[in-house]
This record gives C-alpha cells, structure tokens and sequence, in this order.
C-alpha cells in the first residue's frame, strides 16, 4: 500500500501543478474578451478567431481543471444526505462511487473522445466562421481532460482505501484545514 499512496501523492502533486497552472488561462481569457470588446466598440471591429480563442481557452480551463477539482472535493454532491451518514458509510460511498460511477464515465469519454479528435486531426477541422480557428484542438481537450480526470480518480480510489483500512487521515476531513490538508502541526501528530 505504501507504493500506492506515493504514487497518489505524485498524481495529486501533478494535478496541483496542473490546475494552478490553468487557472492563470481565466485572466487570459478576460484580458482577450476585455480586449475584443473594446476593439469592437471603439473601432467597429472584430475577429472570429478572438472570439474562438476566449471559449477554447474555457474549454481548457474546465477540462485541464476537473482533475483539479476532485483533488480538492470541490465536485457538486450530494452533501445534505451523504453529511446524515456516518463517516464509515459516507467513505463507503465516496469509493464506490469513484470506483463505479466516475472510472467507467471517464473512460467512456476517453474511448469516444479520442476517434472524435483523431477524425477532426486528420482532416485539419477548421471553424465554419470566417478567419476562424482550428477545431482539432479544442477537440482534443475531451480525452486529454478526462485522462487527467481518470488519474486523479486512480488517487482518490487509492486515498479512500487507505483511510478506510485507517492507513491515513481523511484529506477531505474539514478539520485538517482548508481544502481538508492537514497544515505542518498536524501532519507532526498524526
């Protein structure tokens, strides 16, 4: 197990590195709009490509991030009924909800996502709009989200089991400290 869980520290690790890395793509994605919007008003202008590039930079910011997201337990849930449950039951929950709901969506969306890219690559996809962008990239951002997505999954089945088998604290235990880490202090006492 403790293979295991070195390797769910580097993929979080990785995920942090990712998602606070594409979280500067947001400023990006104002600065163009912001930008663009005062072209058009001031000098009556625009650009397809400017408009294209703010929702492809979103489409990476929501894919790149989602891995991200389930790092941190920031996914949309249930919490009024599942907080009603002991904690043994609520971790029993959590796991089987990785291990048979989120792991087999993901890689169905790799499996589809990936002939949706290679056909789009293949044939240098181009936006219908007039001085538009490739669309190949933007389609590659489905598998490529949801691998990543499908590896921070892999980290939190591997975290789950081990604080049920009581191997480690909880990291989403709020009382660890924001984002449910343990601060220094604590990660000395345990």
């Amino acid at each position: 197990m403790d293979g295991l869980l070195r390797l769910s520290a580097l993929i979080d690790r990785i995920t942090e590195w990712i998602g606070r890395s594409v979280m500067w793509l947001i400023l990006v994605a104002v600065l163009i709009s912001a930008t663009n919007a005062v072209i058009r008003k001031a000098f009556d202008m625009s650009s397809n490509a400017w408009l294209e590039a703010q929702w492809q930079l979103f489409g990476v910011i929501f894919m790149f991030c989602a891995g991200y997201t389930l790092l941190r337990n920031e996914h949309i849930r249930i919490d009024i009924v599942s907080s009603r449950f002991p904690k043994r039951v609520r971790n029993w929950i959590d796991l089987l909800g990785h291990a048979l709901f989120l792991m087999p969506f993901v890689i169905l969306m790799m499996y589809d996502g990936w002939p949706f890219f290679l056909a789009s690559w293949r044939i240098g996809e181009q936006s219908l709009n007039a001085g538009g962008l490739p669309q190949w990239p933007a389609k590659f951002l489905v598998p490529a989200g949801f691998f990543l997505l499908f590896v921070q999954g892999i980290s939190e089945i591997i975290k789950r089991v081990a604080v049920m088998r009581g191997l480690i604290a909880d990291p989403h235990d709020t009382a660890h400290g924001p984002h449910g880490h343990a601060g220094p202090e604590q990660e000395h006492a345990a």
